[in-house]
């Protein structure tokens, strides 16, 4: 009975003096903001940005003599490794754009076009880009360079305001949308034209193919076989 008075005493003791002890404010908890984006049904007033946007996007491309071409693999996790080709043509100074840049990327499952236009002046928006998808085995990335094929995402990216996204979205009414779309596909079949990407890229679509071939040298081309 003593031992276990005694360990009562300390016990409480202990409670009493952590009692008297102030007691620390609590760190705030961050803030955690989620941003939702409306692609099947975009507002009224999203449909309006999206619009003034094409309004410079469809003026006749002013290109500069500056331009970029590149290539690669993207390897990533839970995903299909995939090859890309990436074109870049800066626009003349008199232009409101400042840069149009095209890409291909292929990988097992799909092919993916993306022409990207950046502003010189960023007040209305900083991108516009659209976007179109083609299962790998519909056609080869080669063949998708003679056709117009159509739009199914656009997106506006907009400095320090949230994103405008339109896309496909099965099973919903986007009837009122189709002339966004049709929109769309217009100004990326102007810049396939004018990007001139059958000619340009040629050589890399093949190899995006992954059928490129080493290049016969004039010594290997000369050499008569024993």
């Amino acid at each position: 009975m003593f031992k276990f008075s005694v360990i009562t005493t300390v016990f409480l003791a202990a409670c009493a003096h952590g009692q008297q002890e102030p007691q620390q404010p609590s760190s705030p908890q961050p803030q955690v903001r989620l941003n939702y984006l409306n692609v099947c049904t975009p507002s009224a007033e999203e449909q309006a940005q999206i619009k003034s946007a094409f309004v410079k996007a469809q003026a006749k491309p002013a290109f500069s003599r500056d331009f970029e071409v590149s290539r690669g693999r993207a390897t990533l996790k839970d995903a299909p490794d995939s090859r890309f080709v990436r074109y870049r043509r800066d626009m003349a100074p008199e232009s409101a754009l400042l840069a149009a840049q095209y890409s291909m990327s292929t990988d097992e499952d799909s092919t993916v076009e993306t022409l990207v236009l950046r502003t010189r002046d960023p007040k209305e928006f900083h991108e516009l880009s659209f976007e179109d998808r083609v299962s790998a085995g519909a056609a080869s990335p080669l063949s998708l360079l003679a056709v117009d094929t159509p739009v199914s995402r656009i997106r506006l990216e907009r400095l320090g305001k949230n994103s405008i996204v339109l896309a496909r979205c099965e099973g919903g009414d986007q009837s009122a949308y189709e002339p966004l779309f049709r929109q769309a596909s217009e100004i990326m079949a102007q810049y396939r034209k004018a990007l001139e990407l059958g000619s340009t890229l040629r050589s890399d679509i093949i190899w995006l193919a992954g059928s490129a071939k080493p290049a016969v040298t004039d010594r290997q081309a000369n050499k008569t076989p024993k």
